[in-house]
């Protein structure tokens, strides 16, 4: 396969993850926070073209409004945040939806996004189904992203199954799921990282569960 064209999609790093009701559950959200940082650095020093996200939601909104402490990046992502990396605010899960992140992609000849952030169980997911419709292929770096707990009317999920489950999920279709060890390796190599494929991850998944 030809070599991939990466760009590293930063997704929402803002204190509401690590201060506000919305705080990241698992993996730990520093440790996520430290691979997260590694990424980042691991991109400028390999000239990937880096996007950092930021949610933002109207005056009244309980969380994300445009000026409260909590809609601020982590300290950690605004001192890296140079004129070189594109910096947008969206409304919506997907950082594509109502940005222009699709076309500053394909400017650069962008074809595979590398998506850290939060959280899996919502902005990373909907990005990565997204991609595949705009034609971009996707990574996503589980111990560089995170999930929270969740209880409503339809139930309840730990953060750790939510995360664990989005991961096999994303793997088997949207999303070739690594570690930011392994995609720093893949990117020093030039190498692409496999995708597994719904088929094959259902022809194992009755094997397993038969057994």
């Amino acid at each position: 396969m030809s070599t991939p064209k990466r760009a590293l999609i930063v997704v929402d790093i803002q204190q509401e993850y690590f201060e506000g009701p919305l705080q990241i559950a698992y993996p730990p959200r520093d440790e996520s926070l430290a691979n997260i940082v590694s990424a980042m650095d691991t991109a400028v020093a390999q000239d990937i073209p880096v996007v950092i996200v930021q949610h933002q939601m109207p005056d009244g909104a309980p969380v994300f409004v445009e000026g409260t402490p909590g809609w601020s990046l982590h300290p950690e992502i605004e001192k890296r945040t140079t004129p070189t990396t594109k910096h947008v605010h969206k409304n919506f899960g997907s950082v594509f939806a109502g940005t222009d992140v699709a076309e500053w992609l394909r400017a650069r000849d962008v074809d595979t996004i590398t998506i850290v952030g939060f959280m899996t169980n919502n902005c990373d997911l909907a990005t990565a189904v997204e991609a595949e419709g705009l034609g971009f292929a996707a990574e996503i770096l589980s111990d560089a992203s995170g999930a929270i707990n969740l209880a409503n009317e339809a139930g309840h999920v730990s953060a750790k199954t939510l995360h664990t489950t989005l991961m096999v999920l994303l793997q088997s279709n949207f999303a070739a799921v690594t570690t930011t060890a392994e995609w720093t390796a893949a990117v020093a190599s030039a190498q692409t990282i496999e995708v597994n494929n719904l088929v094959v991850s259902a022809v194992e998944g009755r094997s397993v569960a038969v057994g």
